[in-house]
């Protein structure tokens, strides 16, 4: 990352062209978020798709934060972005903030004021408190046009925006001259930002003129909107990307499925690592309309890249949130030789994040691998009916056909295969039912095949024979 604050700027250095990658450079994006408060998914789908561009092009993409705004700026929102930036692996080339940058500002504000394209304008004060001075552009009141690289060619006829404020004073630019000195500067080549942006355009290519520098071209994305397909905010349900973090969602799933809300690659794939996402993305294939933000659909994405970890690694995130869950704190759980290995394929299929582990265990849903079933004898009667004896009968059986299995082959088939004929015969339930509870002390719980695999040959044995004690 190169930092940008100790370097010393200049009007000439800002108005040479020769610094813009549209004079032959690589490719050049930015991400330019303001530090006001806690960006979420709908705003880093823009950082995604500028990180993708620059990076399938070999050009640079640099993260600017936009903290002129001296009273809404806080320094953990800032904080908040690159930490989210960092989580996601979106690395970027060069980082600065924008007031770092108000030598430069000012320098390029005299400048137009010296040339006579912007001037001091007095005003009359609607209300306590209003400048009585501004800045304004001299607008030359003409038509102009673009082509933005997503909707193709746009006009404008500036006349209406009159002579718009460009600066409070030659200390204070405002929105549309800051980002413009400071895109030039950096050379970007290729603005792509939200749609929300597009009637900023003209203002901003009428200063790239007066500063006499390229234009760079524009990509104006789709909005990303809630269900009811109003603007996706945190009102509506948007999370900021540390809180997808903590809930134990995948970063590579969370730039998978941001890369998906208003592109399609052209294919049926939706499963994408970040390097397929680098070959394949392009803005041609960025559509035109809102996309719909579903976490739905995001768990889904979560999910398949869940499946695609490597077992170790898998191990290591399942056991760190089973065992930071307040029950297992809470009833001391100690990890058993073989259970946690055996049971990750098991709970794989079973959740579509990490953070659903930490649900299942406060639910209970672990106790019986951790701890030692609590269960009335009266729960080993199928359906509450029979009698605790021919109950005794089954479980003895299930004892001496699991006692065969090898232990290097107890496995779920294996114990199946080696139960089902008998639970055939005497009924699946009668059988199968009390084979359960004696594993898990539950009604609901996976399969008693399945327990079994998880719990292990010994384990299983001790704790059928646990439940024969029982039927008296």
């Amino acid at each position: 990352m190169i930092g940008l604050k100790n370097q010393k700027f200049s009007l000439s250095a800002l108005l040479m062209p020769e610094r813009s990658a549209l004079s032959g450079a690589s490719i050049v994006t930015r991400f330019a978020p303001s530090p006001t408060g806690l960006l979420h998914t709908g705003n880093y789908r823009t950082a995604v798709f500028a990180y993708l561009f620059a990076r399938q092009n070999k050009g640079k993409f640099i993260l600017r934060i936009e903290d002129t705004d001296k009273i809404r700026s806080k320094k953990e929102y800032e904080e908040n972005i690159i930490e989210s930036l960092g989580w996601l692996g979106l690395e970027y080339d060069e980082m600065y903030r924008q007031s770092e940058r108000s030598i430069a500002h000012k320098q390029s504000l005299q400048k137009l004021l010296d040339q006579g394209k912007v001037y001091i304008s007095k005003e009359t004060p609607q209300k306590p408190g209003d400048r009585t001075e501004v800045i304004r552009f001299k607008n030359p009141n003409k038509k102009i046009s673009f082509t933005d690289a997503i909707r193709g060619r746009i006009e404008f006829d500036t006349t209406e925006l009159g002579d718009f404020v460009v600066a409070k004073d030659l200390d204070e630019p405002i929105f549309h001259f800051a980002v413009v000195a400071d895109d030039i500067f950096s050379g970007v080549t290729h603005i792509i930002r939200g749609e929300d942006h597009i009637s900023n355009t003209p203002r901003q290519i009428l200063i790239y003129e007066a500063l006499k520098a390229p234009i760079p071209t524009y990509a104006h994305l789709p909005l990303v909107l809630a269900q009811d397909k109003s603007k996706l905010s945190k009102r509506k349900g948007a999370k900021a990307i540390t809180e997808y973090r903590d809930a134990g969602y995948l970063p590579e799933a969370l730039i998978n499925y941001m890369a998906l809300i208003g592109w399609n690659p052209g294919t049926e794939q939706e499963i994408f690592s970040k390097n397929d996402l680098i070959r394949t993305f392009s803005l041609d294939r960025v559509q035109k309309s809102g996309a719909i933000f579903s976490e739905e659909k995001l768990r889904w994405v979560n999910k398949e890249h869940l499946k695609l970890l490597p077992a170790e690694g898998r191990e290591r995130e399942v056991a760190h949130w089973i065992f930071n869950s307040a029950q297992a704190k809470k009833n001391n759980w100690n990890r058993e030789d073989g259970v946690l290995n055996r049971l990750v394929p098991t709970l794989i299929e079973r959740i579509e994040t990490y953070g659903d582990i930490q649900t299942m265990a406060d639910a209970g849903e672990f106790d019986y691998y951790f701890a030692k079933p609590i269960y009335d004898s009266k729960m080993l009667l199928w359906k509450g009916k029979g009698e605790l004896s021919a109950t005794k009968t089954r479980l003895e059986k299930i004892i001496s056909l699991l006692s065969k299995i090898n232990d290097k082959k107890f496995t779920a088939a294996d114990v199946k295969s080696a139960v089902w004929d008998y639970a055939e015969k005497e009924g699946r339930g009668e059988v199968l039912s009390p084979f359960r509870i004696a594993l898990s002390g539950k009604e609901k719980s996976p399969d008693p095949f399945t327990l079994s695999e998880i719990l292990g040959k010994d384990t299983t044995l001790a704790r059928l024979k646990k439940a024969v004690e029982k039927c008296i």
